[in-house]
């Protein structure tokens, strides 16, 4: 008896629980998971949604936002065996704003989706799932997200609490009638889509994608023989091909049926056009063509060489030449090292995007361990240049015996030390590279490698023009040693951007090892018997630090004028009419802090930025960030520094990588003085 009494009352707190999931309760919205019945029955499909219910005149999104703003997201965490759909998606209201229009939720919602069990499920069961919206108004968007979780017992059940709000969810069918016919084609500016069907008397399309046609745009409606004909504006400044008509056609009475039809004609879309309309998450980068790219490529990688990091390895490797007057095959064997290297990263770069990983050109800096380890490297060149050691007691035979593998690997060595640095012109290429073939991308690093490689080739191949330097002597190792300070000026960098990354135990962690290191250097320089034991030294020192580095991500702040950046700021700004300025920089970027130094915080440009009311956004990527690594690849970008003004109705515009005040200026002149 008491078995069941206890029983009973379990099944009680089951359904009581599923009744009562408490729901989030925001200054905007009300929020909540919910099931369509009070029970979970395995082997069936569960019917749960997300209901979002907005306060008056504010509003949620659909799937397609339309000229701003963002979809609701669900991130579900099931038991296991549980499988979570798609969100199945209400026909949304079109809701007009000024010239542009979006297309979303006023009032209640719910985004249905349907949850797979496994047929031998035991109860009671726990759905949880974080969901992320954007509410807005007409004069300003508020980004919002909840945690949540529903429980409800196993069994067959009946219409919950929610049933009846269930049945009213006015969902698009998954195809029209049988008795259309539809077809679509290409006219001017704009799609015309027939329906066969003389008894429907209104029809609007919602479209799927973004970027294809005017979302605010009217859809004329012409009765023909046997149906009706709908004019679709197409979007001024198009993303992609619009080659087919994927989306929803809505009809009188809210009715709503899913179509996909091929537009005969559609090729002329691919024509080349303008830059598209500046939308968060849907910008189409400029055409750069290969040939450019190549030329951008070759620059850059020549700019290279006057990087603090890779200077004093080319100025050793000229002082070489200078003694040894080395030949052709060295200044071969060179370039083969510095080119295979650019491929060896080119291919890892495609192979990790062909499996789905988005990254981009200095992704590795985004590693505290990798910060780490090339820190001790730097360290280590530096103190072999300050005469501490020789690197000849590490492998004596390699310099005399193997001068073509020395010369190949200071080619890989060029490359490595090369790796923290961008240059101007760098970005369009690698940006180029990677949305286009892999064989482009190959071309691309090819051609940078190139560059980089080529000054220090030329002279190996001309030795004759050797003869302007001086005669060897003792000035060749005041050089050397001079040549130490700018990669012990590149450590202390390296420090501040592992601090940035992993906080401030790391880089005590790093100066202990970079002591360690010193010592092993200073053993193995002034005491050749305790070589192996400073070999030992060194390598333990690198081996407790670099593991040791763990990001610490810390929540971004506002910088003075400067906000973080977000998505849903950026689409927030886009519907308050204000315009925006969002500088794509990283700590280990040295492009980016020279630019910050000598423009972005210039008096001058700071009050531009204040009297033309534009709103100042910083995207950090010294940690990986996967929003703005995809925010990067639309602008057509594959690295930072990326600078980008954002006009509302208008194309984002892509500013100089060396950025002057000038350029800045003359960006902001066409804006309003702010009142």
């Amino acid at each position: 008896m008491r078995v069941r009494i206890a029983s009973l009352v379990f099944l009680a707190v089951g359904f009581w629980a599923a009744a009562h999931a408490a729901p989030v309760v925001t200054e905007h919205v009300e929020a909540e998971l919910i099931a369509a019945r009070d029970a979970a029955e395995p082997g069936k499909p569960l019917v749960v949604a997300l209901r979002l219910k907005a306060i008056p005149g504010w509003h949620t999104y659909w799937r397609n936002p339309g000229d701003s703003g963002q979809p609701t997201s669900i991130d579900w965490k099931l038991p296991a065996g549980f499988a979570a759909g798609a969100i199945r998606w209400p026909v949304p209201q079109k809701l007009p704003l000024g010239p542009l229009a979006n297309y979303g939720y006023e009032g209640e919602v719910l985004l249905a989706t349907d949850i797979a069990m496994p047929a031998g499920a035991q109860g009671p069961v726990t759905l949880a799932a974080r969901a992320k919206w954007l509410v807005c108004n007409p004069e300003r968007c508020i980004p919002e997200s909840g945690e949540f979780a529903l429980t409800l017992p196993i069994g067959p059940g009946k219409p919950a609490r929610w049933g009846a709000a269930f049945e009213r969810i006015n969902l698009p069918r998954a195809a029209p009638p049988a008795e259309w016919k539809l077809s679509a084609w290409r006219d001017g500016a704009r799609v015309l889509l027939e329906v066969s069907d003389a008894q429907i008397r209104t029809l609007s399309f919602f479209p799927y994608e973004e970027g294809k046609v005017q979302h605010a745009g009217a859809q004329p409606l012409e009765r023909i023989a046997g149906g009706l004909r709908l004019a679709i504006p197409l979007a001024e400044q198009p993303v992609g091909v619009f080659d087919r008509a994927l989306g929803i056609l809505v009809t009188e009475g809210a009715r709503a049926f899913e179509i996909d039809v091929p537009i005969a004609g559609a090729a002329l879309a691919s024509q080349p056009g303008p830059v598209p309309q500046a939308k968060p998450g849907v910008v189409a980068p400029p055409s750069l063509g290969l040939a450019l790219a190549l030329a951008f490529a070759f620059v850059g990688g020549l700019l290279l060489n006057l990087m603090p990091c890779v200077l004093p390895v080319l100025g050793i490797k000229v002082l070489g030449l200078a003694k040894q007057r080395s030949g052709r095959a060295h200044a071969l064997l060179y370039v083969m090292g510095v080119v295979t290297s650019f491929l060896g990263l080119a291919g890892l770069l495609v192979a990790l995007k062909s499996a789905g990983v988005a990254l981009g050109w200095g992704f590795q800096l985004q590693s505290p361990a990798f910060i780490a380890a090339l820190a001790f490297l730097f360290f280590g060149l530096a103190l072999n240049l300050s005469g501490v050691f020789e690197l000849g007691w590490l492998a004596p035979q390699t310099r005399l015996a193997h001068p073509h593998a020395d010369a190949f690997f200071t080619g890989v060595l060029a490359v490595v030390v090369a790796s923290p640095c961008t240059t101007p012109f760098m970005g369009a290429a690698m940006g180029f590279a990677f949305l286009e073939s892999a064989q482009t991308a190959f071309f691309v690093f090819a051609a940078l490698g190139i560059g980089m490689a080529l000054p220090y080739a030329v002279l190996a191949w001309r030795t004759e023009w050797l003869r302007w330097l001086p005669k060897p002597g003792a000035w060749m190792v005041r050089l050397k040693q001079f040549l130490a300070f700018p990669l012990y000026g590149t450590v202390i960098w390296l420090a501040w951007v592992l601090g940035m990354q992993a906080g401030l135990d790391a880089v005590v962690r790093l100066l202990g090892g970079l002591l360690a290191l010193g010592i092993a250097a200073w053993l193995a320089g002034s005491m050749p018997r305790v070589r192996l034991a400073a070999l030992v030294l060194a390598i333990v020192a690198v081996a407790a630090v670099v593991p040791s580095t763990r990001t610490s991500p810390e929540p971004l702040r506002s910088e003075g004028m400067w906000e973080p950046w977000s998505n849903e700021r950026l689409a927030a700004l886009s519907v308050q009419g204000k315009s925006a300025f969002v500088d794509f920089t990283a700590a280990w970027c040295i492009t980016c802090q020279v630019n910050k130094k000598l423009v972005l915080t210039d008096a001058v440009v700071e009050r531009a930025f204040r009297n033309k009311g534009v709103t100042l956004l910083r995207a950090d990527w010294t940690r990986e960030d996967p929003e703005i690594t995809r925010a990067l690849a639309d602008l057509g970008r594959n690295g930072v520094p990326v600078y980008v003004l954002y006009v509302p109705g208008q194309p984002p515009r892509l500013l100089p990588e060396l950025l002057t005040r000038e350029a800045v200026i003359a960006a902001l002149a066409d804006l309003k003085e702010a009142s």
